[in-house]
């Protein structure tokens, strides 16, 4: 893909594998919608990548909160009138050992909220300036850590670790992968989703007490090779390990579960896009 003018929202751009695609895209000469919830280091980013000729623009929101969600699409919106990539890069880690289980500001529990509902709502939000942009792209950073997300407890208020709690929500992101990629046929909008590399340098993998094995470099090649190679370019709903195409979780592939968690999205979101038969499924 040729990035000159195009503009690309990388969600969790401050640290860790997010800044360093953001820096790269900005470098390759993309317009950049650097997103983190704390100002300052959002503001050190934006003016690191300014210094060096790059175009990047700053965007702050806490993703555990739904209306900060809501507000982020909107002031998207109001800076661009298109929209040709959108990476979900943001997340929470595994919290290390012994982590209690927290819930978001909706009072959902955290991990699903953050690593999985809040892209699918800021996704769904932004939905239709992508489809004005097409050819887009959308691209789920998610992980080889996965676990069938269990429909009876889904914010696991029994028998709660914060390594389940991970794995469920990334799961949940390539579940919603694969459901989308269905809804965007034909439209020019491809989603694909990715485990970027192993255990990289960032400060969620040693918040985790893990002693990183991977290079955030080596994560923002795979991250960068779903959101710009042309050998992508009309291909979607699938799931990377690195730049290798691989298969996730059974879980992924069953149609029932992608319905019941698209439904519960929708129900857990308030979006506007929820039927009446949704609803009441």
């Amino acid at each position: 893909m040729e990035l000159k003018d195009k503009t690309i929202l990388v969600t969790g751009s401050t640290d860790g594998v997010g800044r360093l695609v953001a820096e790269r895209l900005c470098a390759a000469g993309a317009r950049v919608l650097v997103h983190g919830r704390d100002q300052g280091r959002a503001k050190a980013v934006v003016a690191g990548i300014e210094a060096k000729g790059g175009k990047a623009e700053l965007l702050i929101a806490d993703l555990s909160s739904l209306a900060e969600v809501r507000r982020l699409a909107d002031t998207v919106r109001e800076r661009t009138d298109r929209l040709d990539v959108l990476i979900n890069n943001a997340g929470v880690g595994t919290g290390g050992a012994g982590a209690k289980r927290q819930v978001s500001a909706d009072g959902y529990e955290l991990r699903f909220a953050v690593n999985y509902l809040a892209g699918f709502l800021l996704t769904s939000e932004l939905l239709p300036l992508l489809k004005a942009s097409a050819p887009a792209r959308i691209v789920n950073v998610a992980s080889a850590g996965q676990q069938a997300i269990d429909f009876g407890d889904v914010m696991l208020t029994r028998a709660y670790s914060g390594v389940r709690a991970y794995c469920q929500s990334k799961l949940g992101q390539i579940l919603f992968t694969i459901d989308l990629a269905e809804q965007l046929k034909g439209t020019g909008v491809t989603v694909n989703a990715l485990h970027p590399a192993s255990y990289m340098d960032t400060t969620m993998v040693r918040q985790a007490g893990v002693t990183p094995w991977s290079s955030v470099e080596t994560g923002a090649d795979a991250i960068l090779n779903l959101a710009t190679s042309p050998a992508l370019e009309d291909r979607s709903g699938l799931y990377f390990d690195g730049q290798r195409e691989s298969r996730a979780d059974a879980q992924a592939y069953d149609e029932k579960a992608r319905r019941q968690l698209r439904a519960l999205s929708l129900e857990l979101t308030g979006h506007p896009s929820m039927t009446s038969r949704e609803q009441h499924s």
